[in-house]
């Protein structure tokens, strides 16, 4: 029994080294160095004017609320489409196999899945030359701001639809069968026990789409043309084209306290 504890004790402290190193290099220290650049006045000195030249710029908040505003579409398109795909696929016989053709395009690389929507919406593309065979004209479907919105939403679609159908398959089916028994409808019985039930992944399928996309930015070039300009676009304006680290930084230090708040408001309160 000793022996047995001890090993336990090696195991659990091996992990901890690990562990604790992997948090230490991968995610403190990185924040920790964002931070100093954030407040480093390129003189050696640390300073407030990268966040005041933030707060006081009409050009960067307009960014921020940009950045809001599409993350909350992007969140609320995959939330309507997600929710009823998660639920039918939750009621069919073979539940894994239509997931898994749900999680296949999380398979290929982001950038190819972008390239492919080009292809797709471009002049000379598919979509353009079906809407010319049907007399329909052809029109600017890339750049623009539905176009970035479409793209953005299938991308961000499957991490919606997974935390959901978790949700929905770890309901005890007894549950519905209980309130229809008991007299209510199939509606009554959603609003009343399968939505509420399913809420936790609802807030984790917030999270996975609204967090990643307050920072996009590789989409809105390729896809939105720099019609739509967040802050992610201005993190990687500010490190690759004017090498403005501080300002750069300090944007990355807002977003990342932008994403904190969006947890603390999703959080499952019920495990708190």
């Amino acid at each position: 029994m000793k022996t047995r504890n001890q090993m336990k004790t090696r195991i659990s402290w091996t992990y901890l080294i690990f562990y604790g190193g992997w948090l230490l290099l991968f995610v403190i220290a990185p924040l920790l160095l964002l931070l100093w650049q954030s407040l480093n006045t390129g003189s050696g000195h640390l300073s407030l004017d990268n966040y005041g030249q933030f707060f006081t710029s009409g050009l960067y908040l307009t960014m921020a609320f940009n950045s809001v505003w599409y993350a909350f579409l992007i969140t609320l398109v995959t939330l309507l489409i997600s929710y009823p795909t998660a639920y039918f696929i939750s009621q069919l016989k073979h539940q894994q196999f239509w997931l898994l053709l749900v999680i296949l395009p999380t398979w290929i690389n982001l950038l190819l899945k972008t390239y492919a929507f080009i292809g797709l919406l471009s002049h000379n593309g598919v979509v353009n030359s079906l809407m010319a065979g049907l007399g329909l004209g052809s029109h600017q479907l890339l750049f623009t701001n539905w176009s970035f919105m479409l793209v953005a939403a299938y991308i961000e679609i499957p991490f919606m639809i997974l935390p959901i159908f978790n949700a929905l398959t770890e309901i005890d089916p007894l549950l519905s069968r209980a309130s229809q028994d008991l007299g209510a409808s199939k509606w009554q019985t959603w609003r009343k026990v399968t939505l509420p039930l399913s809420m936790p992944g609802v807030k984790a399928g917030i999270q996975a789409v609204f967090i990643p996309s307050l920072s996009l930015f590789m989409v809105t070039r390729l896809i939105g043309g720099n019609r739509v300009i967040t802050l992610g676009t201005a993190i990687e304006e500010h490190f690759l084209v004017t090498q403005n680290w501080g300002l750069g930084s300090t944007i990355g230090m807002i977003l990342i306290f932008a994403m904190v708040i969006a947890m603390i408001l999703t959080r499952d309160r019920r495990k708190s």
